[in-house]
């Protein structure tokens, strides 16, 4: 081992400032690097990473292999006027050096430099632009390699406004296509300027052209020539390195013509995609015209932090009327299924007596401590189900987060079905998952979370708890699944019908918002490997706070330019509640953005483009967002990845939590596809994706949908999965290495006859469809049920259809026929009983194969 970071910290303060380049930076400056993505040429281990030096911590640092070639590199998210750079040495510093800014990662200018370093800390005033700035190392001062504390760029994201220029940057640039119709219809044909020659494709879909801009560039226009064949459907879409692209415009309804298009974005690539034409020929253009900004009026940057918006109800301990407050907002929500009001009340630390906190629809409570037991209610946080006459099977899309309760009759009720997480709670006592009077529920999912008492299951259909700890578990009905729970009952599937596994074999909690004295602050937990018990039960919790400040607080008029330009700046975003409508795609591309939802804020796609695309990059977390089918009909309304898979992200795996997926309900929304998983090893723990069987705009076609969940990803791992209602498969895993723990389904009920979901030789199409090219999948904890309440002779082959290969394994599976409402043949393939009657018992199949 080589020196200690204590140690060396403590020598740092003593030695002070060792080396201060005289002047002062503009007063309106800050630090911008702070948190954003960083990399370094190397690291000497595992202990010393390129984000140590972007953390705002001096106790942690980066330090690289020991050779001179060296370089730390940071994405400041967008281009900045860079005025300050400081270094904060570790004793291993830098004798020759420069500070180098470029716009693209590639190109890079000298803004400082020097052969005569000494280390310690050094404030270099400097003046320059850029998006990336890095300190390129030339010649160590000790035997050891770079290392800093500390990388601090200062400047500002004040830019100046484009306006749009008339010439045409992709004019004799190079272009290329997916494909060419004949040698007369080359790519290059549609960048020469010449508006009697053409690309065209060949006659399928889809296709492309893109053109290299050389650089990267800011873009405001594209102008697409057609000729007669054209693109009915089709995106533009920009990247930085012809792999990883952004959408900045799409449409299902092109005219063809000549079509201007306005768009914000930048890259060195853009490209014209085509999903669906609009003849029976391939897609011609005469001329792809690209247009980029500059000139024009200042434009201030987004800012971070602020206020939390209208529907954030903060509470201390001394707030008078506090259980008022909380009536008079169940009072609004308790059945407001369907409605636009979004509310989160969060408590302070301290203790609150004598409160009934009883949770409507779109409403979370959550503790602000960084502790559950931080924030103590002598009390109860209740759901019930008195609006719909003791039936829960309704009580959707609300949650309770980190707090600590003790019940006032020693047992709390949370009677819920999907969509309502109970997380990083403390209750001391029992908790009841039934409504009073044992009525039907069609529950639910608990993570993280310390029950002292017993969990009395009683009339939950199925439920999942993972990574916590519980004092007992009482009855169950089809489904109860487990992971990592201390005190979780032993296996028994199917009777009793517990499947429990001892750990989870990767987790990661949920983000969360908490108050460190009176700074707001999210804490972003660390990963788990084989996690069992709750994250936090054993002292400070694990993981990395990241200021309010480093968020873009979503609120009411938010658009998603705004929200772009906001992640494109390097901020993660803070959605507070309430619905957002937007007309381009929310691209998150930079690896670690967190985007937290408060109070299951929305987010509606407007125009069919997909509402959030995550690029493949490592660690995004998403969490606590309802995603919500706009009347256009999207791609997908979440996709996480490229349309392939791309990097392992083993290491930092994306994760996606309490994200849920909505169409039809409010209106007849539409969605190919509910949710996309691309990147390898991403983590989806708790979604439900539902395609509305109730509410408006609900019909086979009215809100088609047809598939929920597809995975084409590898080593992707899905906890607490909930998918009900597509016209196809509601889940269809195409990648290698994914594991299921946990699946709770029922089939369309609306499907008009037999033909209508005929797949091929196949009767209907698999709840749970594993590709056939498949070589390694789990499953633990599996259900599907049919209700087909239009046509209850309709009957499927399986739920469940898998490839028959030595690495694909599924565990505790059941099909069920609630009523008789149509029947299953089989459980897996053409294997397990199938159901019959009208009793609601269920097929169960311990092991397949």
């Amino acid at each position: 081992m080589r020196r200690t970071p204590a140690v060396l910290a403590a020598a740092a303060l003593v030695a002070g400032v060792v080396t201060m380049v005289p002047g002062t930076a503009q007063a309106a400056d800050s630090v911008i690097s702070q948190g954003k993505a960083v990399t370094a040429s190397s690291s000497e281990n595992g202990g010393t990473p390129a984000t140590a030096a972007v953390d705002g911590d001096l106790g942690t640092r980066w330090s690289s292999a020991a050779s001179d070639q060296q370089w730390l590199q940071v994405d400041l998210g967008s281009v900045a006027s860079i005025s300050k750079v400081q270094l904060n040495w570790e004793t291993a510093y830098g004798k020759a050096y420069q500070i180098q800014t470029s716009a693209d990662g590639t190109t890079w200018t000298t803004v400082y430099s020097t052969t005569t370093g000494s280390g310690g800390t050094e404030v270099l005033n400097v003046s320059g632009s850029g998006r990336y700035v890095r300190m390129n190392g030339i010649t160590r001062g000790t035997g050891y390699g770079y290392s800093l504390w500390e990388f601090q760029v200062y400047g500002s994201f004040g830019s100046t406004a484009p306006t749009c220029s008339t010439d045409n940057a992709a004019q004799g640039k190079a272009a290329t296509a997916s494909s060419t119709e004949n040698g007369g219809t080359p790519a290059s044909a549609a960048v020469d300027g010449n508006t009697g020659t053409r690309w065209s494709s060949a006659a399928a879909d889809p296709q492309w052209l893109q053109v290299d801009l050389g650089t990267v560039q800011q873009l405001c226009q594209v102008d697409l020539r057609w000729e007669s064949a054209y693109g009915k459907a089709y995106q533009i879409q920009t990247s930085n390195d012809g792999t990883t692209w952004a959408t900045v415009y799409s449409t299902t309804t092109g005219a063809g013509g000549t079509e201007t298009l306005s768009v914000s974005g930048s890259g060195r690539y853009v490209r014209m995609y085509g999903t669906q034409r609009g003849t029976g020929y391939g897609y011609s253009l005469w001329e792809l015209g690209v247009h980029t900004a500059g000139g024009g009026s200042t434009v201030p940057p987004v800012q971070g932090g602020g206020d939390l918006g209208p529907n954030v109800l903060v509470f201390d301990p001394s707030t008078p009327n506090i259980q008022a407050t909380v009536d008079d907002v169940f009072k609004k929500q308790e059945s407001n299924q369907f409605g636009t009001e979004r509310y989160a009340l969060l408590f302070k630390p301290g203790t609150y007596n004598n409160i009934n906190a009883q949770i409507g629809f779109y409403t979370s409570i959550a503790g602000l401590g960084l502790n559950p037991d931080d924030t103590t209610f002598n009390g109860d946080v209740t759901v019930d189900a008195g609006w719909f006459n003791g039936n829960a099977t309704q009580n959707f899309w609300r949650s309770a987060e980190n707090l600590h309760l003790k019940p006032v009759s020693g047992t709390d009720r949370w009677a819920v079905s999907q969509a309502a997480p109970f997380r990083r709670m403390h209750v001391e006592g029992g908790l009841n998952l039934a409504p009073a009077g044992y009525g039907w529920a069609s529950g639910g999912y608990i993570a993280d979370s310390k029950i002292d008492g017993q969990v009395g299951n009683y009339s939950q259909q199925q439920w999942y708890t993972r990574d916590s700890s519980i004092g007992g578990f009482s009855n169950g009905v089809w489904n109860q699944t487990f992971s990592g729970v201390q005190g979780a009952p032993a296996q028994g599937f199917p009777n009793p019908p517990y499947t429990t596994l001892d750990t989870t074999p990767t987790s990661q909690e949920k983000p969360f918002l908490y108050l460190d004295g009176n700074a707001y602050k999210v804490f972003v937990p660390a990963k788990r490997t084989n996690a069992r018990g709750t994250s936090w039960g054993n002292g400070t919790p694990q993981g990395s706070s990241l200021p309010l400040s480093q968020f873009y607080v979503v609120k009411d008029g938010a658009t998603a330019a705004g929200i772009n330009q906001a992640l494109a700046q390097g901020l993660n975003l803070l959605f507070t509640p309430g619905v957002y409508h937007v007309d381009q795609t929310i691209n998150i591309t930079r690896p670690d953005t967190v985007v937290l939802g408060l109070g299951l804020a929305t987010v509606i796609p407007d125009n069919g483009v997909t509402a959030i695309k995550v690029a493949d990059v490592d660690g995004v977390k998403v969490s606590g967002l309802l995603l919500d089918a706009g009347t256009v009909n999207s791609p997908a309304l979440l996709q996480v990845g490229n349309d392939t898979p791309g990097a392992n992200h083993a290491a930092d795996p994306t994760v996606i939590q309490d994200v849920f997926v909505r169409v039809g309900g409010v209106t007849a929304g539409k969605a190919t596809n509910g949710m996309v998983i691309n990147s390898n090893n991403t983590i989806v723990d708790h979604t439900w994706i539902w395609r509305a069987d109730h509410g408006a705009g609900v019909g086979w076609e009215s809100n088609r949908s047809d598939y929920g969940f597809v995975v084409n990803g590898n080593d992707v791992l899905a906890t607490g999965l909930f998918v009900e209602h597509f016209n196809k498969y509601d889940v269809w895993w195409k990648g290698n290495g994914g594991r299921t723990i946990f699946f709770q389904n029922e089939k369309a009920y609306d499907a008009p006859n037999q033909a209508a979901i005929q797949n091929g030789a196949t009767k209907g199409y698999a709840a749970y469809k594993v590709e056939d090219n498949v070589t390694t999948h789990e499953g633990w904890g599996l259900g599907s049920y049919c209700y087909f309440n239009v046509d209850p002779t309709i009957v499927m082959d399986h739920g469940f259809e898998v490839p028959n290969a030595p690495g694909v394994k599924l565990h505790d599976v059941l099909v069920n026929s609630l009523g008789g409402n149509g029947q299953f043949l089989h459980v897996v393939n053409n294997t397990g009983a199938g159901t019959s009657g009208t009793g609601t018992v269920p097929s169960n199949l311990v092991s397949y194969p």
